[in-house]
């Protein structure tokens, strides 16, 4: 069995899809199912079982010898909540468990970290383990993933194979029920079919001009397409880089959907909320070479091609 953890959200029913894509039906689905809007990310998917992520552990004292793969990509990833005790528990201590059963029964491991650990981009975007502790992230949400890091590779016992993986910013579907979190191609999607316009975040950098704040966007069928790839490899255990390696900035990004949705672009610029003014990231690129020397050598959507595939699903 194949466990997935987030299973009802973005990234985990995506994952999902993948490996049902891929013949593999025997998935116990981890999350707390108690959101309808998330759980029909399910639907149409193949699971053996659904199991609570509060008596997860206990599922899985019951199921040591059935369970062959974990990818633990559940976790709290609101960047505006600032309740470091809901990061403590979700994030850092979760995961801990998770690794450690893991450690135990020797079961492979593949789990989510986040390139808000990288926080303002001064230490730059490599993802050499000997820098990792030297991240300063942003917020209480990067500094939990951070925190994981830093323990893992602390540790002297490890299961056979595992793999981190820094997500960078990832689009696609069933991302709807995240509200402010979800990515900003949704919310172009969305505003532009309600307005015909698009509002982008000014600058408030003078080395910035408005909407060339850049990310490195990531389509999440290429997200998968790591994790069901690193499910065979098994070897090269090591924290990851998993962006697109190319960053672009918002106005590319939202012109594209404009694009894509066979509209003129209309965009104006507003100020940046101040909650989240002062730890905003003006930049991130992520430095894939490491990915690429293990073996893997698929290529990347481009923005253009991950949000027009991406729109084309939504329409």
């Amino acid at each position: 069995m194949i466990v997935v953890t987030g299973a009802a959200g973005f990234i985990g029913s995506q994952l999902i899809r993948k490996l049902n894509e891929n013949n593999f039906k025997a998935v116990i689905a981890v999350d707390k199912f108690d959101r309808e809007d998330k759980n029909k990310n399910l639907n149409g998917l193949v699971v053996q079982e659904r199991v609570d992520r509060d008596i997860f552990f206990e599922w899985l004292s019951n199921n040591p010898a059935e369970v062959e793969f974990i990818f633990h990509i559940g976790a709290r990833t609101d960047t505006t909540e600032f309740d470091t005790s809901i990061f403590d528990e979700l994030n850092l201590n979760y995961s801990k468990q998770v690794w450690q059963f893991c450690t135990d029964h020797q079961v492979p491991l593949v789990y989510a970290s986040s390139a808000a650990t990288y926080g303002d981009g001064q230490q730059g975007y490599d993802d050499d383990e000997s820098k990792i502790p030297l991240l300063q992230p942003l917020n209480p949400y990067g500094q939990s993933k951070q925190d994981f890091d830093v323990w893992v590779l602390s540790q002297e016992k490890k299961p056979f194979f595992w793999a981190g993986l820094k997500f960078f910013n990832i689009y696609g579907p069933n991302e709807y029920h995240k509200g402010r979190m979800a990515s900003v191609v949704w919310h172009a999607y969305n505003q532009i079919k309600k307005t015909g316009k698009m509002k982008l975040f000014r600058s408030h950098r003078p080395d910035y001009k408005d909407g060339e704040q850049s990310r490195d966007f990531v389509y999440v069928k290429d997200l998968t397409n790591v994790c069901y790839w690193l499910m065979h490899h098994r070897k090269d255990s090591g924290i990851y880089n998993l962006g697109s390696g190319k960053a672009r900035p918002f106005l590319d990004l939202v012109r594209a959907v404009f694009k894509a949705m066979d509209k003129t672009p209309d965009i104006k610029f507003i100020d940046t909320p101040e909650d989240i003014r002062e730890n905003y990231q003006y930049f991130t690129e992520a430095n894939m070479e490491k990915l690429k020397g293990i073996g893997y050598d698929r290529s990347f959507y481009s923005l253009e091609e991950g949000v027009e595939d991406y729109i084309k699903l939504l329409r």
